[in-house]
């Protein structure tokens, strides 16, 4: 893999940072009803599930 695979997939994933948001909010919406989610972990773990998503997102883009 050249650096210019990992560029192209690390700009994908930056450009769907922005439409994975949502996706993300409604995730943690439906954990929140499964289990007691504080506040500050809440925010955390929507965050940590858009970059998820917009990595695999970004590797679907550029590999597929």
């Amino acid at each position: 893999m050249k650096l210019i695979d990992i560029v192209v997939f690390l700009v994908f994933s930056i450009v769907m940072l922005l439409f994975m948001a949502y996706p993300a909010i409604k995730i943690t919406e439906v954990l929140e009803k499964k289990f007691e989610i504080i506040k500050k972990a809440k925010n955390f773990i929507i965050l940590l599930i858009t970059i998820i998503l917009s990595l695999i997102v970004g590797a679907f883009l550029k590999f597929f």
